[in-house]
């Protein structure tokens, strides 16, 4: 069984700028290590390793090339459960639509989605609680890379990519 998600990869100098400020505000609780930085799009939980071919046959499927944006993370909050994040002000038009056409797929092929509405993020810390001050620089990046990753022993293995725009 292999634990699989589709995200957006956060790319390596945002992720070490995202460090070293979550890192001057010392967050309690496990921060994500910054090579693990991403914004999830769609959770598949453990799949049996035979899935694979099927799922990396999917985002072709997709106008990959009208999907790339530019996503800013200018929001920091912590939802029950402590998971600290830091989220879009503004969701950008084609993230829901990459979203919804994963989801869609996914559904379409006997494979799970997430049943909760989708709420885009960048985990931080687990287990952390609010900060005092929730004020953040902002984040930003181009998205134009859709990822398959493998979650092991703490690490997310890319396993495909695909680029968006």
């Amino acid at each position: 069984m292999l634990r699989l998600f589709f995200a957006l990869p956060c790319p390596p100098a945002v992720a070490t700028q995202i460090d070293a400020w979550r890192r001057s505000r010392a967050f309690s609780g496990r921060l994500v290590p910054t090579a693990n930085l991403h914004l999830t799009l769609a959770f598949l939980g453990h799949q049996p390793e035979e899935r694979l071919a099927l799922l990396q046959q999917l985002p072709p499927q997709l106008p990959l090339t009208e999907l790339s944006f530019e996503l800013e993370l200018d929001r920091l909050d912590c939802w029950h459960g402590g998971l600290l994040h830091l989220a879009p002000g503004r969701v950008p038009e084609r993230l829901p639509r990459l979203v919804e056409g994963l989801n869609a797929l996914l559904l379409g092929n006997g494979l799970p989605v997430e049943p909760r509405t989708y709420r885009p993020h960048l985990t931080l810390a687990r287990e952390s609680s609010r900060p005092e001050r929730s004020d953040c620089p902002v984040f930003s990046w181009r998205a134009d890379e859709l990822v398959l990753y493998r979650s092991e022993q703490g690490r997310y293995l890319p396993l495909s990519r695909w680029p968006l725009g």
